[in-house]
């Protein structure tokens, strides 16, 4: 029973993230702007995560150690750098496609990785980083829509997936010695920063007092910024990262069902065949991991 609440929980927090780029392009389409949309969505996330960290450094001060803050809020940064690349790239392509674009974090993770541990890649995380790519191309429907897909909008959605691969990078190393709600705090806030000055100028505007822009951002700060991390620091202890990891591939499929439903984007077989590759090249990557049953 635990293992199934593990897997749900899991489940639940990468289906929350696959709604955003959807419900930004429906925002879009009513004339709300992108930069207002993801500043709510970071300051009501960080204004939210304040309030609950408050309630734990109350009953238990958190042992900081020296630079702790410092490289929360530095690599957190990354957070506001992701939604906003991210949310740039469906601007210009379709969400089925930005989101296959950001999963690139798969194989650049197992790229980071080898570059921080310098030890011998194991042969399947190999294979599994070449099957993205393979999955990537019949995913984005290349053999049809290459020569129309728009590289501005490629090129910011594979930028998100650079910036979301520090994030996970930083998830997993920065100061895990304090309770994850501190950590998202000042993670958060680094992501708040972030998009301050990713966005700038185009904040200045009175559509921050705009009702649909508030109620759109409180949506992306709810499946963006509190949802995910919650699910995944009660699934992922549970479970372990092997199964877990797998389980928020889950992102993909949520988005372009999404997608189809709500902005009548069209998807076809290949695409499908090109998602399922992508789950497997998953599975293949945390093999090892799955069967050393990690928890």
């Amino acid at each position: 029973m635990d293992k199934l609440k593990g897997i749900l929980f899991v489940a639940f927090g990468a289906a929350s993230y696959g709604l955003l780029a959807t419900m930004v392009k429906v925002a879009n389409l009513q004339g709300l702007s992108t930069a207002m949309l993801t500043f709510y969505q970071y300051l009501l996330g960080f204004l939210v995560l304040s309030l609950a960290a408050y309630h734990v450094v109350r009953k238990k001060p958190p042992a900081f150690q020296r630079g702790d803050k410092r490289s929360l809020i530095l690599f957190g940064s990354s957070l506001g750098f992701t939604s906003s690349l991210y949310y740039l790239s469906i601007q210009y392509v379709p969400v089925s496609v930005a989101i296959i674009l950001l999963m690139q974090t798969i194989w650049m993770g197992v790229v980071v990785e080898l570059l921080i541990s310098r030890q011998k890649p194991q042969a399947l995380k190999i294979i599994g980083a070449l099957v993205v790519l393979i999955g990537t191309f019949l995913a984005v429907d290349a053999f049809d829509n290459l020569d129309q897909l728009n590289l501005t909008g490629v090129f910011y959605g594979v930028a998100a997936a650079v910036s979301f691969t520090v994030t996970l990078t930083a998830t997993n190393r920065i100061a895990t010695h304090l309770p994850n709600i501190i950590r998202s705090q000042y993670m958060v806030l680094g992501g708040v920063l972030a998009v301050l000055l990713f966005w700038n100028f185009n904040l200045i505007s009175s559509e921050i007092f705009n009702p649909k822009t508030f109620t759109f951002g409180l949506f992306l700060a709810l499946f963006g910024t509190l949802i995910p991390p919650i699910m995944f620091n009660k699934g992922f202890p549970i479970i372990g990262i092997g199964l877990g990891t797998i389980l928020t591939a889950i992102e993909i499929p949520v988005s372009m069902l999404s997608a189809n439903w709500l902005l009548q984007e069209e998807l076809n077989a290949i695409q499908w065949l090109g998602v399922a590759i992508i789950i497997i090249a998953v599975v293949i990557i945390n093999y090892r991991h799955l069967n050393a049953k990690e928890v």
